[in-house]
């Protein structure tokens, strides 16, 4: 990544494509929104890479990324696991990034800010990689496909209730 792009700019690079995944799964052109989730999801990684080794940890940046994966993770899922997995899935996943934003407001205002910690990171990758599986099934209607994709994000559920244990003992 060039040093001219900091990690702030790779954060509103996915505000920027959450309307877009949204706009493309809402059109069902599933293929297309894949890639832009992909590349969206992606980018968590490495703004989050960027802000570490290069020393570039902002306050806006520890309140806005958390709040990009949480934006692009609930409206995938409110909208693809809702459709091709289970609503009560689809609203616990959903249900869960909102308490774990409420969370972290809370403990910005009353306490101190949390910093990201592994089962928190494990959630995201979880769900990443279970929408991305979903993705897949819905373009290749492999069940395989489904069912991995449904384990997967079940995981991410317990990464995020572990989560919430682990901000609480804080």
């Amino acid at each position: 990544m060039p040093a001219r792009i900091t990690p702030n700019e790779v954060t509103i690079f996915r505000f920027v494509a959450i309307p877009f995944v949204l706009y493309f799964l809402l059109i069902e052109n599933y293929t297309v929104a894949s890639v832009i989730f992909i590349i969206a999801a992606y980018s968590d990684a490495v703004d989050g890479a960027m802000a570490r080794t290069s020393n570039r940890i902002t306050d806006w940046g520890t309140l806005y990324d958390p709040l990009a994966d949480k934006l692009l993770i609930g409206i995938t899922s409110a909208i693809l696991v809702s459709q091709f997995v289970s609503v009560f899935l689809a609203a616990s996943i959903v249900i869960i990034e909102l308490t774990l934003i409420l969370n972290a407001i809370y403990y910005k205002r009353y306490k101190a800010p949390l910093s990201a910690r592994f089962p928190g990171k494990a959630k995201m990758v979880c769900q990443s990689v279970g929408l991305i599986f979903l993705f897949i099934f819905i373009i290749t209607q492999h069940h395989f496909w489904l069912v991995i994709s449904t384990y997967t994000l079940i995981f991410a559920l317990i990464f995020a209730f572990v989560s919430l244990l682990v901000y609480r003992s804080v």
